[in-house]
């Protein structure tokens, strides 16, 4: 599902279970891409277990190979279906878009940033999980009520480390400084300045590292990963996406960082030693532009 927001498009995912027509997960994003599905997928598998089956549409967040490799990976029998071939009544989800647009479409109109919206979708998310349900009122269900439907039902359960396995290459939670910035092995790199001091995720997915905070892609990095020493190497510049957190940018900063413009910087174990002097620590990344990855 897709809205315009100052201009641009914006796009819904959701899971939806099929009994309880319980929405387990969903989120919002300045593109249609794998690492939405993923990310919801992800979420509604920790919250809930792994579900045996899985319907989509035909969209390529669902039909790309990082996602079919996940559902592999899962034992997840993934089908998927076609629009255009009138295949849309099958889909639980398509029948459920004028619901979402009918009961909150009127609270989604009021944001104004990407934040917003993303707050907005999430009490929607909330709201339609605990209001009583038509269709379960047809059914004869004593609660009537999504939530209360699923009940304690749970898919099978992976151990937290073993689900990331399945999910990524790997994970490295990361804190930005000051200026949004990271840093893994070694590299230096730009995430996002409205999020200074703040923890996000990096996540590996075959040859891209891509910065995650709450479930908003922010930057996207071209990298090889050793699978062997676990480290990420030759991190290069690659996307970055709007930012719902500009907002939250510090005024007055001394420089204004242009995200296009950031550079990624190598740090050799020697500089890494002299950075430790609490003056250079201060200077070094406002200035330095030696070596790039």
């Amino acid at each position: 599902m897709d809205f315009a927001l100052e201009g641009h498009r914006w796009w819904s995912l959701i899971i939806l279970d099929g009994y309880s027509r319980t929405m387990l997960a969903g989120a919002v994003a300045p593109s249609e891409a794998s690492w939405v599905a993923l990310s919801v997928l992800s979420t509604a598998c920790r919250r809930y277990g792994v579900p045996e089956h899985l319907l989509s549409d035909s969209g390529g967040a669902f039909i790309s190979a990082a996602f079919e490799g996940v559902c592999t990976r899962l034992g997840i029998d993934h089908h998927t279906i076609v629009s255009t071939e009138g295949q849309s009544y099958q889909n639980l989800m398509e029948t459920h878009f004028n619901i979402q647009r009918r009961f909150y479409d009127y609270q989604f109109s009021l944001t104004r940033t990407p934040l917003e919206f993303a707050e907005a979708h999430q009490r929607f998310l909330e709201l339609y999980n605990t209001t009583a349900h038509q269709g379960l009122l047809k059914a004869r269900f004593a609660s009537p009520i999504p939530l209360h439907v699923l009940g304690e039902v749970q898919g099978r359960l992976y151990p937290p480390q073993e689900l990331d396995r399945k999910f990524v290459w790997a994970l490295f939670p990361r804190t930005t400084n000051r200026y949004g910035c990271v840093t893994v092995h070694r590299y230096h790199f730009y995430v996002d300045q409205g999020l200074p001091q703040q923890q996000g995720l990096l996540g590996v997915y075959g040859q891209e590292l891509r910065a995650v905070f709450d479930h908003v892609l922010l930057a996207e990095y071209h990298c090889h990963y050793d699978l062997r020493a676990g480290k990420v190497t030759d991190i290069r510049v690659s996307q970055f996406y709007p930012s719902p957190f500009t907002s939250r940018q510090e005024q007055g900063s001394l420089i204004e960082r242009n995200p296009r413009e950031s550079m990624v910087v190598y740090r050799p174990q020697s500089l890494l030693r002299q950075a430790a002097l609490p003056l250079r620590a201060e200077q070094l990344w406002l200035f330095e532009r030696s070596r790039l990855a």
